[in-house]
C-alpha cells in the first residue's frame, strides 16, 4: 500500500518539501545563534552587524541552493515543452529528483505517450478516409467527366467529317481541346488514385511518377531504384509513393531546381527513399501542409522522414523504413 506522502499531489509534495527544506535551514542558523558565544550589544557594534550580515548571507545561499536542487526538474518540463511536436515523437524527460517532481515528469511523459498515440491514430482514420475520397473522385472521374468527354469527342470528330470546308478547321481546335482536357482528367485521376501501384508494383509506380514529373517540369530525374525491393506491405508502399508524389510536387512549385534525383534501395535492416534536387533548398522555410502530411504518413508506418538541405544547397527528404514496420 502506498504511503501517504506517494499519494500526495505533486504540488503539495513540492509546498512541504520547500518548506521543510527552508525551516530546516532556519532552524540550523537558529541553532547557531542560540549555542554560539556571539552576543549582540546595545546600541549594536560595527563586528557584530558584519557577523550578522555574513550569517543572513549563508542562510539565503543555503536555502537558494536547496530551492533550485527542488526546482531544477520543472526548467527541463518547460523547456520539454516548448519544444514538443507530435509530428516528431520520442520527446521524453529523464526522471530525476525527488518522488514529487519524479512523478510530475513522469505523468508528463505518459501524457506525450498518450498524445502520440491518440495522434496516430486519428491520421490513420483521416488519411484512409483521404484515400476513400481520392478513390471516389478518381473513379468519377474516369467513368463520368472522361467517358462524356469521349462521347463529345467522338460525336465531334463525325461532325467534323460531315462539317463544311470552312468549319472544319474550327472545328478541329475545338477536338484538340477537347482532347487535352481528356488527358488532363486522365492525369488527375492517376495522381488521385495511383492504378499503376496496385496494378504493376512499387518500382513501376515510381517510373511512372518520375516520367510524370518531367514531362510537367522539363526537369531531369535520375532513378536509382533497387530491381528486387523487399516485401511491402500495400499500406507501406502507398505511403512512400505519396511521400515521393508530394516531394516532386514540392520541387515542381518552389525548388527551382535544374536535377531531381529519386533513389530507393534497401538492406537486411531498413529500406530507405531519398528524394535529393539543386534547387534553392529549405534552409529557414515553414513548413507547409504538405510536409506535415508527409510526417503524418511517416508516423502510420513508424517510419522516420527527415528533410536536410545537401552540401550543394537543395534539399533531401529521406523516409527510412526499418524491417519490423514493412508489412505494418
Amino acid at each position: 500500500m502506498r504511503s501517504r506522502w506517494g499519494r500526495r499531489a505533486p504540488a503539495a509534495a513540492l509546498f512541504w518539501r520547500l518548506l521543510l527544506g527552508n525551516g530546516a535551514v532556519f532552524v540550523a542558523g537558529s541553532a547557531v545563534l542560540v549555542l554560539s558565544p556571539a552576543t549582540v550589544s546595545t546600541p549594536i557594534l560595527v563586528r557584530e552587524i558584519a557577523v550578522l550580515v555574513v550569517g543572513l548571507a549563508l542562510l539565503l545561499a543555503v536555502n537558494a541552493v536547496l530551492t533550485r536542487s527542488a526546482l531544477r526538474p520543472l526548467a527541463g518540463l518547460t523547456r520539454l515543452m516548448d519544444r514538443v511536436d507530435l509530428l516528431r515523437p520520442g520527446e521524453r524527460l529523464t526522471v530525476r529528483g525527488g518522488r514529487d517532481l519524479g512523478r510530475l515528469v513522469g505523468t508528463f511523459n505518459d501524457m506525450l505517450d498518450r498524445l502520440e498515440t491518440e495522434r496516430s491514430a486519428s491520421s490513420a482514420h483521416a488519411l484512409a478516409a483521404q484515400e476513400g475520397e481520392r478513390h471516389r473522385i478518381a473513379q468519377e472521374l474516369h467513368d463520368e467527366i472522361g467517358q462524356s468527354l469521349t462521347a463529345v469527342l467522338l460525336g465531334l470528330k463525325r461532325t467534323v467529317d460531315r462539317a463544311p470546308a470552312d468549319l472544319q478547321d474550327e472545328l478541329r481546335e475545338a477536338q484538340e481541346a477537347i482532347r487535352a482536357s481528356l488527358d488532363e482528367v486522365r492525369q488527375v485521376a492517376r495522381r488521385l488514385r495511383p492504378g499503376v501501384l496496385e496494378d504493376l508494383g512499387l518500382l513501376s509506380a515510381m517510373r511512372a511518377l518520375a516520367t510524370d514529373f518531367t514531362e510537367a517540369s522539363e526537369v531531369p530525374v535520375v532513378q536509382r531504384l533497387d530491381q528486387q525491393p523487399p516485401p511491402l506491405s500495400p499500406n507501406t508502399e502507398l505511403v512512400l509513393y505519396r511521400i515521393a508524389q508530394e516531394s516532386l510536387t514540392n520541387i515542381a512549385r518552389h525548388a527551382d531546381a535544374s536535377r531531381v534525383e529519386l533513389s530507393l534501395t534497401h538492406d537486411r535492416d531498413t529500406v530507405v527513399l531519398r528524394i535529393t534536387d539543386d534547387g534553392r533548398g529549405h534552409d529557414g522555410f515553414i513548413e507547409g501542409a504538405g510536409i506535415r502530411g508527409m510526417r503524418e504518413r511517416a508516423l502510420l508506418i513508424g517510419a522516420h522522414l527527415s528533410l536536410g538541405q545537401t552540401p550543394q544547397g537543395g534539399t533531401q527528404v529521406r523516409l527510412v523504413v526499418a524491417a519490423d514496420q514493412r508489412k505494418a
